[in-house]
């Protein structure tokens, strides 16, 4: 997926705003950050640590957990260049999900 599609995707998610982070974009609902693009190789998604671990066991070649306690929350490295369009929907709208009040719902993908 190319940034484009990845920041149409987000903008794409009920209430999306797009913010800043430590000087990285970012996507936010209602405040909370479910999605950055820290880097040109990857961005981060808000996964729970359950999600997490079973997204690692799947998709190990092109995800990984953030570095630190960051990554111990669920806080996911994707290499969004590398994973397939159906993969980083699912991923994106689940870090979506995580954040947003349960009465915002989103149709299961």
């Amino acid at each position: 997926m190319t940034d484009e599609d990845l920041i149409s995707l987000a903008h794409g998610l009920p209430e999306t705003a797009e913010s800043s982070h430590f000087g990285n974009r970012d996507f936010r609902v209602r405040g909370k950050i479910y999605l950055t693009l820290p880097s040109a190789e990857f961005c981060v998604v808000k996964l729970t640590p359950d999600q997490q671990q079973m997204v690692l066991a799947t998709v190990p070649e092109h995800i990984l957990a953030v570095p630190g306690a960051w990554g111990l929350k669920g806080w996911t490295r994707l290499l969004h260049h590398m994973l397939d369009d159906g993969t980083m929907r699912a991923l994106v709208r689940q870090g979506w999900r995580n954040v947003a009040p349960k009465t915002m719902a989103l149709p299961e993908d």
